[in-house]
């Protein structure tokens, strides 16, 4: 968890070298954390599961690799800017998944806690 602090510190130093916090709203960052996610979405566009594989044994696996940093990126500097422990968030999420999502009626299900 340290690593993830320490990456969310170097972000927040590089956007305060730049004195970019003032373009940093949660709306802006929402939205360009969305569009760095659709770039990804669009790396994989019309690929089936062998075009994929044979995609992430390519060079082209790199913009792969940056996309989701970029989409991270956004993700730490947009918590920063709300206020949110994303470490903190994200556990409690899992815990509510857990208990949503017990192993012995979810496992091997892809069915929503509701249809369980």
């Amino acid at each position: 968890m340290s690593e993830l602090n320490d990456l969310q510190k170097r972000i927040v130093k590089f956007r305060d070298d730049r004195d970019w916090k003032q373009f940093h709203n949660a709306k802006d960052l929402a939205i360009a954390m969305s569009i760095e996610t659709a770039e990804l979405l669009e790396i994989f566009r019309w690929k089936n599961e062998a075009d994929v594989e044979k995609l992430l044994k390519s060079d082209k696996s790199k913009e792969v690799k940056e996309e989701i940093a970029d989409i991270l990126i956004f993700l730490l500097n947009l918590s920063d800017v709300v206020g949110i422990d994303v470490i903190k968030e994200a556990n409690k999420k899992l815990d509510s998944n857990d208990e949503k999502y017990s192993i012995e009626k979810s496992k091997g299900s892809s069915k929503k806690y509701y249809d369980l």
